[in-house]
């Protein structure tokens, strides 16, 4: 990842907006929800972060040992390192603190949201060469460890607890109720990128339920920067900025959308509220 000195405020949003046209297999996770944190923490220092993850993915690799780790070994360095050793997990209250989605902060304080950790978990994997991906299961981020055929999905909010079918259909059922039932879609592989557009999404979400639309706004500018082909976050921009009565932006932002998402289901709502806004600039 490579950051030093404090980064500046356009050299933060030139690295995310190179980071944006990054292709989904080289997207650098790490780096880019560092970059994100840095965008709202003026002045941050990104050095220390980075030389954090040198070295608990050193120390993973230390006690997972020579040669080539199985499944069980890579779990276990994992779980033994990161949540035992250096403590990070979460509580019920990270739910309602923002800064527990922001990876800065995540590292400050060992504690954060399920996809926050995730980011920390695979990024260790990623430099140790080792498969862990992240699964878009509703209401709770989980990951998957893969190697040599075999798998486990784990649970890194609760210090990496491996998940059985009958975990899942449970937690399912939790989070979504009693006549919900396992899907494969619920444990579909997500890319680097959408990972860390599920952090900034937990943020954007709060800030919403909180009347922030100002704030709101900023954080899909900045999901924007590393997801410039996302139609419904464009879509989704339009609409804040629209609500904040910021008519250029939000022209703007529909354009795009319709643009990037030609013939989506809300593509007409969208083409209306679009002719409505244009005519405020008349």
């Amino acid at each position: 990842m490579a950051v030093s000195g404090s980064a500046l405020a356009d050299d933060i949003l030139q690295t995310l907006s190179d980071i944006g046209r990054t292709a989904d297999a080289d997207f650098p996770i790490a780096k880019a929800a560092l970059y994100l944190a840095a965008a709202r923490l003026p002045g941050l220092n990104l050095g220390p972060y980075e030389r954090h993850l040198e070295r608990l993915t050193k120390e993973v690799a230390d006690y997972a040992g020579p040669g080539t780790p199985t499944l069980a070994d890579q779990y276990e360095a994992l779980v033994q390192v990161i949540d035992r050793r250096y403590g990070y997990g979460g509580n019920e209250s990270v739910f309602d603190d923002l800064d527990a989605a922001n990876l800065a902060r995540v590292i400050d304080t060992r504690r954060g949201l399920p996809v926050a950790l995730g980011i920390v978990y695979m990024e260790v994997c990623n430099r140790l060469g080792w498969s862990l991906v992240g699964l878009d299961f509703p209401g709770r981020f989980l990951v998957r460890l893969d190697c040599s055929g075999e798998r486990k999905i784990l649970d890194l909010f609760e210090g990496g607890r491996e998940l059985l079918p009958p975990d899942l259909r449970g937690m399912l059922k939790t989070m979504a109720g009693a006549d919900a039932e396992l899907q494969p879609q619920y444990l579909s592989e997500m890319t680097a990128r959408q990972v860390v557009l599920r952090l900034e999404d937990n943020i954007r979400v709060r800030q919403m339920q909180r009347g922030d639309l100002a704030d709101a706004a900023d954080t899909l500018a900045l999901m924007l920067t590393i997801a410039p082909d996302a139609g419904h976050l464009w879509r989704e921009a339009g609409i804040v900025n629209a609500r904040l009565d910021r008519v250029v932006s939000a022209v703007e932002a529909l354009e795009a959308y319709l643009k990037c998402a030609p013939g989506e289901e809300n593509g007409y709502e969208a083409s209306l509220l679009l002719q409505e806004l244009r005519a405020k600039l008349n």
